[in-house]
């Protein structure tokens, strides 16, 4: 039996529509791996070669020198360490904000229920270009003495730190109450029979059982606020105070740039991220779909 069923399936004739789809996947692979495997290419040759004969080119030199040169000169460790006084904070306080008000707006029936969802998620709809100039100047007029190194909100991590907060909460919000509403009312119910406090119904019984879901917030926003380049821009003007994306500017020069350079050191900020999505590929892969099937 298992003979004529091999034969039946080696007889199976190949579908050109099939043929075709493996092809156009192929062909959308490459060329979303293109832009970073020339990336790769121009930052192992020097410089001096591929001004000589052109990027396209067969390279006779290949070396990791741009690569240690790109992490000396832009002083890399330093800038790594003001994207994580930014980011770690920025996701803890995104989690646990959203995720109070996702309990209250999943858990509790009121008139406003949908209105103050639709509220938090209307905030992510707001093109960030729009506020930045009332948000720049709110920034400008904020003292902040002996809270943040400038005095002001302005040119702090702080600052960056609340605008993460702002922007991504809205998102968070709606994906947890989405996933706080598949959860068994019973659980809750039978918790307030037995005399729980509000905070316990969410501390202590609904927000571990959203561990999966937090996880994949975790990791989507670890990479949003990293990848982060206009508010650091827009919002930081001291060099040092600058997070690892916008610190790349740091390998420019007044009058000339080294591009090879530049894509060294642009792949060493890359590798966090793709630390983060390796380690946490499960929660990064449910993330995308998270909330699509509950309600």
């Amino acid at each position: 039996m298992s003979t004529v069923s091999a034969a039946v399936k080696q007889r199976t004739p190949i579908r050109p529509a099939r043929v075709l789809l493996h092809v156009f996947l192929a062909g959308t692979a490459l060329a979303w791996l293109a832009p970073l495997l020339w990336a790769i290419f121009s930052a192992l040759r020097p410089y001096s070669e591929t001004s000589d004969r052109g990027y396209v080119s067969w390279p006779h030199t290949l070396n990791f020198d741009n690569f240690k040169n790109a992490f000396e000169q832009s002083d890399m460790t330093h800038y790594f360490v003001n994207t994580l006084f930014i980011a770690v904070p920025a996701v803890l306080i995104t989690l646990l904000l959203s995720s109070m008000v996702a309990f209250y707006v999943s858990r509790f029936d009121f008139r406003l229920n949908l209105a103050l969802l639709l509220v938090f998620t209307a905030g992510n709809l707001l093109p960030q270009q729009v506020i930045i100039t009332p948000l720049y100047r709110m920034y400008l007029l904020t003292n902040l003495p002996g809270i943040t190194a400038s005095g002001k909100l302005y040119d702090s991590a702080l600052g960056l730190v609340l605008i993460h907060v702002a922007f991504q909460s809205g998102f968070c919000a709606f994906v947890l109450s989405n996933y706080m509403r598949s959860l068994p009312h019973e659980l809750t119910e039978a918790a307030l029979v037995d005399g729980a406090s509000v905070w316990r119904l969410y501390w202590q019984i609904t927000l571990p059982l959203c561990k999966p879901a937090m996880a994949a917030l975790a990791t989507l926003l670890s990479i949003w606020i990293y990848n982060d380049f206009f508010w650091a821009l827009v919002l930081i003007s001291t060099g040092e105070n600058m997070p690892i994306t916008s610190a790349l500017n740091n390998l420019s020069g007044q009058f000339f740039t080294d591009p090879n350079l530049i894509a060294a050191g642009s792949l060493l900020t890359a590798i966090p991220t793709l630390v983060v999505y390796f380690v946490l590929q499960k929660q990064f892969v449910s993330g995308l779909t998270l909330g699509s099937a509950k309600g």
